[in-house]
């Protein structure tokens, strides 16, 4: 019987393999269709969060079927033949979501194949001097030459930030003249197709990029840094009731997302550094002019994470409620209140200033006033009798959150500071001056319409104002 036990076990494991396969098979097209309609509804998400991304969709398939008839005109494949493929190879990789991204990458592509090409044509020609036995070794000199120094250069800083896909170009294109030189006598012919491929494909993506529904990174950069300030501020008003009164249920929850919001800034660096490098290649657009400062966004940018991460330490102290002696206890609360009211008034002022871009006049009062708390503050913990050792451990603490919301007011200020010059820089029009324009009839953005522009739900560009506002 054990026997027979033993024999029957693996006839079954055996049999149970081809019908779990069985199964996987059977259930497959039915896991396919459930992860398409995940997909689909991923997709109607990422689209529904931007919907300038569809646009930027709809913009590049245009423009690849646009260039294609190169191919599938008669004429056009006649002047071109198989090198109009490179036009096609230029929509792909040179179209960008931003306009200033595509156009960094079109003038890198068309200027570093020009020049390239004309060095790849010279290169042929010298090398054509030394005879036929000199050529080969004299190509494979050059070419070693050129991308030896040509990929030195992209280590520099400024040539990595900005031309470092035209110097990759430059290399591949370089290569590509020279060396077909030497089995192709027509060199020049193949320089020039390889050009005009490239001048064509590049043209239509900067035309489409700019004429239809363009995406500008200097809106992109201007709305992200004054939602961030909005977002520390959001920090410091939510500070009272988060650490020193105990709030309801139904209001922790929505005060915890704000509360939280500052840690998204300070993973913002390399998205700021790059909206930066995009915009100072954009033509003037609505707000912006030729020479926008663009570089002080990024001041600005760095002085708001150097208080996020302030904020950071501080919120630390969130979990920990301090209790000082019944006639203290009020004072300290007050007190607190009003430093970091007052700093998230100064960091909203800054932001709608920011936004509507006229000079920010109204933060240093809330300032001072911030600054005047701290110092109140810092007589009591001096004044006030301390008795046992527990009281001993409040002023420790109280000192310290005193101590970080000094730190967060010091930021603050440079935040101030920094927006300042750039409102210097850029030229921002006073209060006074867009109260005048109002009142001649002239249309200027409200709090609410750029509140709606800024929100993360609507990825639309903000609505732009009369450029006689802002120039």
């Amino acid at each position: 019987m054990e026997c027979l036990e033993m024999g029957v076990a693996p006839s079954r494991e055996r049999a149970g393999v081809p019908a779990h396969a069985w199964r996987r098979v059977t259930g497959l097209p039915r896991s396919l269709m459930v992860k398409a309609a995940e997909l689909a509804k991923k997709k109607m998400k990422l689209g529904k969060d931007d919907k300038r991304r569809i646009t930027h969709s709809l913009k590049v398939g245009f423009a690849l079927s646009l260039v294609s008839l190169i191919y599938y005109y008669q004429p056009l494949y006649n002047s071109f033949g198989v090198s109009a493929m490179w036009a096609i190879m230029t929509v792909v990789v040179v179209f960008e979501y931003y306009v200033g991204a595509t156009l960094s990458k079109g003038l890198n592509r068309g200027l570093a194949t020009f020049f390239a090409g004309a060095l790849g044509v010279g290169a042929h020609y010298l090398a054509s001097l030394s005879g036929k036995t000199g050529e080969p070794i004299m190509l494979g000199f050059f070419v070693f030459l050129q991308a030896t120094s040509s990929t030195f250069m992209r280590f520099f800083p400024r040539v990595k930030a900005k031309y470092d896909y035209g110097m990759l170009i430059f290399i591949l294109t370089f290569a590509l003249v020279s060396v077909s030189g030497f089995r192709e006598d027509e060199i020049l012919v193949f320089a020039h197709k390889r050009l005009s491929t490239v001048v064509i494909g590049g043209s239509a993506c900067l035309i489409i990029s700019v004429i239809v529904c363009p995406v500008w990174a200097g809106e992109d950069l201007h709305r992200l840094i004054a939602l961030n300030m909005e977002k520390l501020a959001n920090f410091l008003e939510g500070f009272g009731n988060g650490y020193l009164r105990e709030s309801e249920d139904s209001d922790s929850n929505k005060n915890k997302s704000l509360l939280q919001g500052y840690k998204s800034v300070l993973g913002t660096k390399s998205n700021e550094e790059s909206l930066a490098n995009f915009a100072s290649w954009e033509p003037r657009h609505g707000w912006f002019g030729f020479h926008h400062p663009w570089k002080q966004y990024l001041k600005i940018g760095a002085s708001i994470r150097q208080c996020a991460y302030r904020i950071e330490t501080l919120d630390s102290y969130l979990t920990t409620k301090f209790h000082a002696p019944p006639q203290v206890q009020t004072i300290l609360e007050e007190l607190c209140l009003e430093m970091s009211r007052e700093a998230a008034r100064a960091l909203k002022q800054l932001a709608s200033s920011h936004k509507t871009m006229t000079v920010p006049s109204s933060a240093t009062p809330h300032l001072e006033k911030s600054r005047t708390a701290a110092t109140a503050l810092k007589s009591l913990l001096k004044t006030t009798s301390w008795k046992d050792e527990n009281d001993h451990l409040t002023v420790i603490h109280a000192a310290t959150v005193t101590s970080l919301l000094l730190d967060v007011i010091d930021c603050t200020d440079k935040i101030a500071e920094s927006v300042n010059e750039l409102a210097s820089l850029a030229r921002f029009k006073t209060a006074e001056k867009v109260e005048k324009h109002v009142k001649c009839g002239e249309v200027v953005l409200t709090e609410s319409v750029l509140e709606a522009t800024v929100s993360p739900e609507n990825g639309t560009p903000p609505v732009r104002p009369d450029p006689a506002l802002v120039m």
